[in-house]
């Protein structure tokens, strides 16, 4: 699969609260791909990772700098013409809005996960300093993306990875965000 315009260079946000699987989806997305993987935590600055750490959510100032330091890298993708998928939570429109300004490569794939799946997962998984309390303040938080949402698909991302990035990709290539090359490989 290749990306349907080069100049375009598709960034893929992988999107959705705490245990929804972006990490695991969006490695696994970007490895098919042959694309570069970022984690949109990694962006946080200091101040939000302690802040989460004591279990006290993020609001909007807070993610202001973060979501702003993925657009720089967005942006650098971009001019570099390489094509990449990022997990991050990307709770509110307003979010998804800013990441997706003057950027007309940058779709979101949000995951939809049902809540006690979620809860389950939060629970067995270790993360370096995202407590399973603030899964709560997350699903007060999201919006989902709404049918009218430009550049948004939703998937219910409660089945296995395997099937979950099947349908990412089914559902990329639906859009011709992804184009099949003759000989199945994966291109830039």
């Amino acid at each position: 699969m290749q990306a349907r315009d080069a100049t375009a260079c598709p960034i893929i946000v992988v999107m959705g609260v705490s245990g929804a699987g972006k990490t695991t989806i969006g490695r696994t997305l970007a490895a098919r791909l042959d694309w570069t993987y970022r984690e949109g935590d990694d962006f946080h600055p200091r101040a939000n990772i302690m802040k989460m750490r004591a279990g006290e959510p993020l609001d909007d100032e807070d993610r202001t700098p973060w979501l702003a330091a993925i657009a720089d890298w967005m942006d650098a993708q971009s001019r570099m013409r390489a094509p990449a998928v990022i997990g991050c939570s990307a709770l509110k429109r307003a979010y998804r809005d800013f990441l997706r300004n003057d950027r007309p490569q940058v779709w979101f794939l949000y995951l939809r996960v049902p809540r006690a799946q979620l809860e389950r997962r939060v629970e067995t998984r270790h993360h370096e300093y995202m407590p399973p309390s603030l899964l709560d303040s997350q699903l007060d938080t999201i919006e989902e993306p709404a049918d009218e949402e430009p550049r948004a698909i939703t998937l219910d991302a409660g089945d296995s990875v395997a099937a979950t990035v099947e349908a990412a990709l089914r559902a990329l290539r639906d859009r011709s965000i992804l184009v099949q090359d003759a000989d199945s490989r994966t291109q830039r």
